[in-house]
């Protein structure tokens, strides 16, 4: 390892951590950007599922995490609420923090990471309100600390090659557009059912964030009205969530998104999902129009033996492990450089200031993380807070039966019910 390696605590032990977290930060160990590894979660029982996870042990024999807590000591079923605060004062200074668990718990934990000292990778969203990420943001400004919120679709090269195109005025300017997110059935017997309540969060929320989001990294346009329509439905436990929403984003040129969202679409079904965008522009002569059809990449598998699914259409793109000389796996896709490149500018953050006086290190750092946010590519509290407001205003609208949601961003950003 380099004299910067940076040390990694994942909090939360759910799916994403399992097959898209552990399996980049692994790869990045490898790779000496990473030193050690922990992982946090409520009890042990998601720990030891991960450390005896097929996949990812096959890809990574060589690695392993510090469980927090020790399922071998203490078991699967013992809850421990508080460890993860230990497991963050027990890093060294400007370490990295991940911050995997359900969108109402994202705040505490991330200020609990940047009061001790250290940069955080979030998954989207950051929050759902606009002032928890606008006090977040200042936060890390104060202490010179990276946080970077983990919107991967920003990393899928088509949405990279969309945004040069657009921001050069070659689509023309956005008027109407559809997007659609609708994650398997099988979420509901997972955890989601137990914290994806109305009261908390809903599929808008979670999973439509992703393209809101996508639509601003392409244009740099600035929602300024949300109405979101749910569906409550019981999960499987009893508990009710908005299971399927349907929302409307307007932005501030007048254009408009619709957007879906659920988790509801088949487990027998091809493919792990059901997304794509779709995007009308007023051009010069001719109009301009993007489509991204994220749920069939033109990839057909029908496996003989080994797979739940005798027919697949796999998405090579997102997140797949390939062989690599040396007879190893290393993990590939834009899931992979999501995480690659937030972890890269962390390393590159601490690098850039070893050796330097307190005082120095803090005005380089603060230097560093301006240019981040001027450049727009990673998602900070900062350059991204219009998402928060989004957030807000669709859960406002959800909560009153469609009804839009206005933000406004002078004098003050705020949102309101036309």
């Amino acid at each position: 390892m380099t004299h910067s390696s940076i040390n990694v605590l994942i909090v939360g032990g759910g799916m994403i951590t399992n097959d898209l977290i552990l399996p980049a930060v692994y790869q990045l160990q490898r790779m000496g950007i990473v030193n050690q590894v922990g992982v946090s979660a409520l009890n042990g029982g998601p720990l030891k599922a991960l450390a005896e996870s097929q996949s990812i042990t096959a890809a990574f024999p060589e690695s392993v995490f510090t469980p927090y807590p020790d399922y071998k000591k203490h078991g699967t079923e013992k809850c421990f609420p508080d460890l993860f605060k230990e497991a963050l004062s027990s890093l060294p200074p400007q370490s990295a923090v991940i911050v995997a668990l359900p969108d109402q718990l994202h705040y505490g934990a991330v200020k609990e990471a940047l009061a001790r000292g250290h940069h955080v990778l979030c998954v989207k969203p950051l929050v759902l309100k606009h002032d928890q990420a606008v006090e977040i943001g200042n936060i890390a400004r104060e202490k010179g600390l990276l946080v970077a919120v983990e919107y991967h679709k920003r990393f899928d090269d088509r949405s990279l090659i969309a945004r040069a195109k657009y921001r050069a005025g070659q689509f023309g300017d956005f008027r109407l557009g559809q997007a659609r997110l609708i994650e398997p059935y099988y979420y509901r017997h997972s955890n989601f059912q137990n914290w994806c309540t109305s009261e908390n969060s809903d599929a808008f929320s979670y999973v439509g964030c992703h393209y809101i989001d996508l639509v601003h990294f392409i244009t740099g346009l600035l929602p300024v009205a949300v109405s979101v329509y749910g569906i409550e439905e019981p999960w499987p436990n009893g508990k009710k969530g908005f299971l399927w929403t349907d929302g409307r984003v307007v932005w501030n040129n007048g254009a408009c998104l619709n957007v879906q969202n659920g988790f509801g679409y088949p487990d027998t079904a091809p493919g792990g999902n059901s997304q794509g965008l779709m995007m009308f522009m007023n051009g010069g002569k001719d109009g301009g129009y993007l489509e991204h059809i994220d749920s069939f990449r033109g990839v057909k598998h029908g496996l003989a033996a080994g797979s739940a699914k005798v027919y697949n259409e796999v998405n090579p793109d997102f997140f797949q492990y390939v062989p690599a000389s040396g007879g190893a796996m290393r993990p590939t896709g834009y899931g992979y450089r999501s995480i690659e490149q937030i972890l890269h500018a962390i390393h590159r953050i601490n690098s850039a200031t070893a050796g330097c006086s307190s005082a120095e290190a803090l005005d380089k750092r603060r230097e560093l993380l301006f240019a981040i946010d001027q450049e727009g590519i990673l998602a900070t509290p900062k350059n991204s807070a219009y998402n928060e407001l989004v957030m807000e205003a669709g859960r406002l609208s959800i909560l009153n039966s469609g009804k839009e949601a206005r933000i406004e961003y002078e004098p003050h950003p705020r949102v309101s019910l036309a």
